[in-house]
């Protein structure tokens, strides 16, 4: 029996799911159920109860599923202890974020890492929101990067940056020509809007209502690529994260108009397990994602 196979079942026990455990581990469903078929062999007892149609351990998988987690908390420590003995930053980074920070506000953050840890392997999931919390909660990640966190007793929340929300149009469009919007005159234009469990889509819920606007969407996207896409098209109008359209507004794609009486930010941080384990690498890569003095401009990539 492997270290390896406790880490396939607990991902297994997590997500309850065979696909789900299978990507986790860069191999097959059916290499999944064999190393649950051998455990059960090993052990000589019943670890899921297949009588039950959703997925359910047997009293004896729930004492292996406890066991499996203390075996990897001792490997992942150490593990960690023998790195810092090297004094080698190397390994593998797993990272679940949205779409908006992942492509427009980590890369500078991950070149200063990899420039200065080359020795690291990092891959980066684009997940919706409330998944990067399962993804970090279940383990199968090293750490999720989420806009507008969520207070949850098992997590530890660390401040990492802080975005504005502007207006985006297209050039043409009769807002283009204006140097800032009020709210209120929003009122009557087509609004693209993100899906209505979207962090920063109950953020702008928010500001509408405060301000005792009602907006109903045109359309609705999942991330915010789409939505620019939308406005590029004059399909509609947004809000959307200032650092999610420089690049667009710089070639002249978009327009970006500043709300009137009103700066509207999005908190931006890193969310971990509480009590996992941290590689070095981990280490270091909070470290530079949480230093403040990082310049951003000087190493962003468009």
């Amino acid at each position: 029996m492997h270290v390896e196979n406790f880490k396939t079942f607990s991902d297994l026990v997590e997500s309850e799911s065979f696909s789900r455990a299978a990507k986790l581990n860069g191999i097959t469903q059916s290499a999944v159920s064999q190393q649950l078929r051998a455990m059960e062999k090993h052990f000589g007892i019943l670890i899921v109860d297949r009588r039950q149609k959703q997925f359910r351990l047997t009293p004896e998988g729930q004492r292996l599923r406890q066991a499996a987690h203390q075996i990897l908390h001792l490997y992942d420590g150490l593990n960690s202890e023998l790195q810092e003995m090297k004094r080698v930053v190397s390994g593998t980074l797993h990272i679940s974020t949205v779409y908006s920070i992942g492509l427009h506000e980590l890369p500078p953050y991950l070149k200063a890492f990899m420039t200065e840890y080359p020795e690291v392997n990092v891959r980066v999931e684009y997940r919706r929101a409330d998944k990067v919390y399962e993804d970090v909660l279940s383990n199968s990640i090293d750490f999720g990067l989420v806009a507008y966190p969520q207070k949850q007793r098992e997590l530890e929340i660390l401040p990492f940056h802080t975005d504005t929300l502007v207006l985006v149009v297209n050039p043409e469009h009769p807002l283009a020509t204006v140097k800032q919007v009020a709210l209120e005159e929003l009122k009557s234009q087509k609004f693209i809007g993100f899906e209505p469990d979207i962090p920063t889509r109950r953020a702008t819920d928010e500001i509408f209502a405060e301000a005792g606007i009602e907006i109903e969407p045109v359309m609705e996207f999942d991330n915010v690529e789409t939505v620019k896409r939308a406005v590029e098209i004059n399909a509609g109008i947004a809000i959307i994260p200032q650092a999610t359209v420089t690049r667009e507004a710089s070639q002249g794609h978009l327009k970006i108009i500043p709300i009137e009486n009103g700066t509207y930010t999005r908190p931006l941080a890193l969310i971990l397990r509480k009590g996992r384990i941290q590689t070095p690498a981990m280490k270091k890569i909070v470290e530079i994602l949480t230093e403040k003095n990082l310049n951003k401009e000087a190493t962003r990539t468009d």
